[in-house]
């Protein structure tokens, strides 16, 4: 519960939860619930909206929008600056994700994520309240893969909690695991219909081998993973099963 309780303060702008004290350790293996839930809160935000008249293209923005009230902002600040690290090349890579500028790939990364993922969620329309927070649930387990498989670094001479108290893989994403085998179950009680199982089945697994295939991809880029690198992974995989789900629906 305290556990949970530093990773709601630490992922949302959510107020602390009252009556418990927030710990900040192995706080990442709550990440992709706190996404699910967020993305939830979005749905049910454009849910309202639609129901009260408001146009589709007036509920989408404001959907993206309270997104990134309740997160901060932090992954998008991450991608930005993850952009600019990558294209500045493996020597000044560090450097220029540290600068509190942001350059040209950053503003380029923003402006063409946000547009992928307006347009896929014109696409869903009312599917976005089972798309959204799935997608968001994704996103979010890719940091667990990210800090399993590579090393923290920094311009810095520091530790990062997530790394200094991470007790494997297994460990860390067991909450997530039994998350995913309750969709799954619920899947199979729920549906008749085989190929609506299959389908969903199939999306599952391919959002575990996104979240797999990206983490390793920019790990791979900036030679470890950073706070910047995590929020960066957070983006593109949760915009990537967007436009996947688009596509199929």
């Amino acid at each position: 519960i305290n556990n949970f309780a530093g990773a709601w303060i630490f992922y949302t702008t959510f107020p602390k939860l009252p009556f418990i004290s927030p710990k900040f350790k192995n706080i990442a293996q709550f990440a992709p619930i706190i996404g699910f839930f967020i993305g939830l809160i979005q749905s049910l935000i454009y849910l309202i909206l639609r129901n009260n008249s408001w146009s589709i293209y007036a509920s989408v923005p404001i959907c993206l929008a309270s997104g990134y009230l309740i997160t901060g902002g932090l992954h998008l600040d991450g991608l930005m600056d993850t952009f600019d690290g990558i294209f500045a090349g493996k020597n000044k890579c560090l450097k220029a994700m540290k600068d509190s500028r942001v350059g040209s790939f950053g503003v380029q990364s923003l402006f063409f994520i946000t547009l992928i993922q307006i347009g896929c969620l014109l696409k869903v329309q009312s599917q976005i309240i089972f798309i959204l927070p799935i997608c968001l649930f994704w996103g979010r387990f890719s940091t667990l893969i990210f800090i399993d498989k590579f090393d923290y670094i920094t311009l810095e001479t520091k530790s990062i909690s997530h790394k200094k108290y991470w007790n494997g893989f297994k460990k860390e994403s067991l909450i997530s695991i039994i998350f995913v085998l309750i969709f799954i179950i619920y899947y199979l009680i729920s549906y008749k219909s085989t190929q609506f199982i299959i389908q969903n089945l199939f999306l599952l697994l391919v959002g575990f081998c996104v979240s797999y295939v990206i983490p390793k991809f920019l790990g791979s880029k900036i030679g470890g993973f950073n706070g910047d690198s995590c929020g960066a992974s957070v983006v593109l995989v949760e915009t990537i099963m967007l436009f996947i789900h688009a596509v199929l629906l």
